[in-house]
């Protein structure tokens, strides 16, 4: 468990960081150049000085007295720091490059330290004489770590050139080189007179344990070169390289540090997807392991008996499964590219999962199982069709065989990607969403086959997820249109709508043996629903971004969600809805909302804005705002209003004005909110506000973006400006030459003369006799004209693609995944919006130079 975050002021990168050896003191080093000293259990920082770099600070350690701070800088130089009396006390230079590994000779006595950079050797300096003793040659590639022996007169050295070095120190010469056969990244040597037969070692000989690429740990005998035992890990479609095989750079198991904990005497082990796996020696078992970055949560679900665990699919290829009671995690592997999805058979022991993988022609989006018995599982994918896969006869026998599956049914079910598959309790029903805005009802009896039985149309964007009811004859849906419907089975139509989410709706699932819905939505946002009363009872807002899993416990006693801020929420008690408070709160809102439509009319909008503010519904206190830029003295008015807000009122609003902004049509009102706060409030007061700086950032992309929009509509009328002045005036004289003046006196009536009745006939014509592909959706005649454009919503085999890009740049970084937001496609209504304008000055005339209007008027 965490103790804690540790977050700098200057908001730069740690570069480099160490713990004393009696764990009191934590320094870390930035990129601006600065050491801070840290009391980690109060996450406290304590002190910081100039690390006197010229260059940021690579590798740092401590001696064994905990008062003495080596710190190798990339600017080749080595500075020791006296940590009690705060000041430095060597400037070692002469290496070659950046110094990316110091570590002192654990006898303090001897003054020594040890050193390794761009050039490969490992220099010995003398902290008497601040002068290089002699420099170490047996590496060709990066030197990774150095171990001692207790008498201190041997070291052994590994490196990424896959070999270990035995030292004499006190020769100074090699005593012999073992191959490895992979390129090792940390070397632990085992402590003496002690019991190690279970992992090989036979002789009082020295051993050391290697950690690398291969992911396994390896014990050697140092005397004769030979390893004497190799970790043996669990059998998986896709085993980590053998001896034989070629190493996999990107291999999530391969170990990145080793560290030995002679206290506990533990070794603890750091893999290249940062979790810390704990071995318990003598027999390198599996004691537990920790999770150290999660990225995106892309799925979850309950798992075992009881729902005593969870499974959780983030944006990797492994997967993680934690125990609820203690919190340890098992890693699972198998796949090799991103997990997907998830489903759970009845009884909880056996799960599926799918990824990005080859049983399809294109990425395998989501997956669900039989739900009688484990007899079958069908996938959906980005190629558009749906497969049927029946699994073996007894599953429990089958132990860690592994089968290779055939599908006993392929479908071409939808034009766009296949984003989610259900099966009804019944195991005779298959129901598909797509990103073609449909969803599709399958037969499931037939013999190899799968049947359509109907389409489920009205949703005006992708659908995301579909479920049966346990108990009913109806499926839900939820969709990127930002609602979740309820359909019949047996006519396919539309029971009711669910509204209330401010973004898509990405899952959707029956809880309350079927009485009552949750959803979950790209806003964070979970709210459950009574599909009686139509009524959201209950929301709860626990993360920052899209919330991909949702699931609940077979007794619906307790849901848990996953998003993809990295967190993963249990929550108790969910479903049980005390009626009277909740109908309470439902009667409190009608009155609010009829009292502030009475404050509106009676244009007390001071009130009627705190008021709004009060029942923390942006769309309602933008609704305020409109109706007070409505009338002549608006900017004053405006001005007057906001600043007799109180502060946390302010606060609400500057939250507000973020997500007002993302809209085209909601960004004037954004900006003339922003001008308000902004002339009028200094930037120390805005800064105290919770999220001021993260709100500011993300107002600056959509607001260069409105400008570039208004910059381009004003050089199309500032053109069409100029060819109104040079144009010729109808039925002017033959005889006027072709440079002389024409008159640009405005006319009385507009030159341009637009018949309306005729332009609507001609359009309905259009209608008529137009490509009538899609006339059998039944779209909603009063959808506005860009909710029926086709989208271009990212499909669900695309929510997560940082893993691709952080295998590209060769890092791990934490990303909103590769699904786009709300706010990206009111990007794409702005950008149809403004070719809508631009046609529509094309058309009027112009009598003079239009004026720019600023985003705040």
């Amino acid at each position: 468990m965490a103790y804690g975050i540790f977050e700098s002021d200057d908001q730069e990168d740690i570069t480099s960081f160490a713990l004393s050896c009696d764990d009191e003191l934590l320094v870390t080093a930035s990129r601006a150049l600065l050491l801070k000293q840290w009391d980690w259990r109060q996450a406290q920082c304590t002190r910081s000085w100039r690390a006197i770099h010229t260059v940021p600070v690579a590798s740092m350690t401590f001696d064994s007295t905990s008062t003495l701070l080596a710190t190798g800088g990339c600017d080749g130089t080595i500075k020791i720091w006296d940590v009690v009396k705060q000041y430095c006390t060597h400037n070692l230079k002469g290496s070659s490059g950046v110094v990316h590994l110091v570590q002192f000779h654990p006898d303090i006595s001897r003054l020594q330290l040890f050193s390794s950079s761009l050039d490969c050797g490992i220099r010995l300096w003398d902290l008497r004489s601040s002068q290089c003793v002699c420099v170490l040659q047996s590496h060709y590639s990066t030197v990774t770590s150095l171990c001692f022996s207790p008498d201190g007169g041997t070291m052994v050295s590994s490196g990424r050139d896959k070999i270990c070095t035995v030292w004499d120190l006190g020769t100074q010469k090699a005593k012999r080189t073992v191959p490895v056969y992979e390129a090792v990244e940390g070397v632990v040597l085992l402590p003496e007179n002690q019991d190690f037969s279970q992992i090989g070692v036979k002789s009082k000989d020295l051993h050391f344990i290697t950690a690398g690429s291969k992911g396994v740990l390896r014990v050697w005998e140092a005397s004769t070169a030979r390893c004497v035992y190799t970790q043996t890990l669990a059998s998986t479609l896709t085993p980590v390289s053998g001896e034989e095989g070629e190493e996999k750079d990107d291999d999530p198991r391969s170990l990145t540090h080793l560290l030995h904990l002679p206290t506990s005497s533990r070794l603890a082990a750091v893999t290249a997807e940062h979790n810390i796996m704990l071995y318990q020696l003598p027999g390198l078992t599996t004691q537990q392991q920790f999770v150290g970055y999660s990225d995106e949560v892309l799925d979850v679900k309950f798992l075992g008996k009881g729902d005593s665990h969870i499974v959780v699919a983030t944006n990797s290829c492994q997967l993680k499964v934690f125990e609820l009671l203690t919190n340890s995690c098992q890693i699972l592997y198998g796949h090799t590219d991103t997990v997907l999805s998830l489903d759970v058979f009845k009884k909880g022991s056996l799960f599926a999962s799918c990824a990005k993988g080859c049983s399809h022609a294109n990425a395998v989006g989501s997956i669900t199982c039989s739900r009688m018995k484990a007899s079958f599982i069908v996938s959906g994918s980005q190629d558009c069709t749906v497969k049927v896969w029946d699994l073996p006869a007894d599953l429990s026998t089958a132990g860690a065989e592994i089968h290779q599956l055939t599908a006993r049914a392929t479908e071409k079910a939808h034009d766009k990607d296949v984003n989610s598959v259900a099966v009804s309790p019944n195991d005779k029903l298959l129901a598909s969403g797509s990103q073609d805005r449909t969803a599709k009802l399958w037969s499931l009896a037939g013999e190899g086959n799968v049947g359509l039985l109907g389409v489920f149309r009205g949703h005006r964007r992708g659908v995301w997820a579909v479920c049966f009811s346990p108990v009913d004859q109806v499926l839900a849906t939820s969709s990127a249109d930002g609602t979740a419907k309820l359909w019949s089975l047996q006519d396919f139509s539309c029971l009711k709508t669910f509204e209330g989410h401010d973004a898509s709706v990405l899952k959707v699932i029956f809880v309350s043996r079927g009485t009552q819905l949750l959803t979950s939505g790209s806003d964070g946002l979970v709210k459950l629903w009574t599909i009686k009363t139509n009524e959201c009872v209950k929301t709860l807002d626990a993360h920052q971004d899209k919330v991909w899993g949702l699931h609940a416990s077979r007794k619906d006693d307790k849901v848990v969600t996953g998003s993809a801020d990295s967190n993963i929420t249990v929550w108790v008690d969910v479903t049980e809805v005390e009626l009277a408070e909740e109908q309470a709160k439902q009667e409190d809102q009608i009155l609010k909302q009829q009292e502030l439509s009475n404050l509106l009319h009676e244009k007390k909008y001071l009130k009627a804005l705190g008021l709004a503010i009060s029942l923390d519904q942006p769309h309602t206190v933008l609704t305020v705002i409109k109706a007070i830029r409505q009338g002549e003295d608006r900017r004053e008015l405006l001005e007057k209003t906001l600043l007799k807000l109180r502060v946390d009122q302010k606060e609400s609003l500057l939250r507000y004005c973020v997500v007002w902004n993302t809209n085209a049509r909601n960004c004037q009102d954004a900006q003339a909110v922003l001008q308000v706060l902004l002339t009028h409030l200094p930037p120390e007061e805005l800064l105290q506000y919770q999220g001021a700086r993260a709100h500011l950032e993300g107002l600056i992309p959509y607001t260069e973006r409105h400008m570039q929009r208004i910059g381009n509509l004003l050089q199309a009328s500032m053109f069409l400006n100029y060819m109104w002045q040079k144009m010729r005036v109808a039925g002017a004289p033959s005889s006027m030459g072709q440079d002389e003046e024409m008159d640009t006196t405005p006319l009385a009536k507009p030159f341009f003369m637009i018949d309306k009745e005729k332009r609507k006939d001609s359009g309905e014509e259009k209608r008529d006799t137009g490509d009538d592909s899609d006339s059998g959706q039944d779209e909603d005649p009063n959808c506005p004209a860009e909710e029926e454009e086709e989208d271009d919503e990212v499909s669900v085999t695309k929510k997560a693609s940082t893993t691709d890009a952080r295998l590209e740049n060769g890092e791990s970084t934490k990303t909103n995944g590769n699904r786009r937001s709300e706010s990206e496609e009111s990007s794409e209504e702005e950008d149809m919006e403004e070719d809508d304008q631009t046609k529509a000055v094309r058309r009027l005339p112009v009598s003079s130079a239009p004026q720019c209007q600023t985003l705040a008027s």
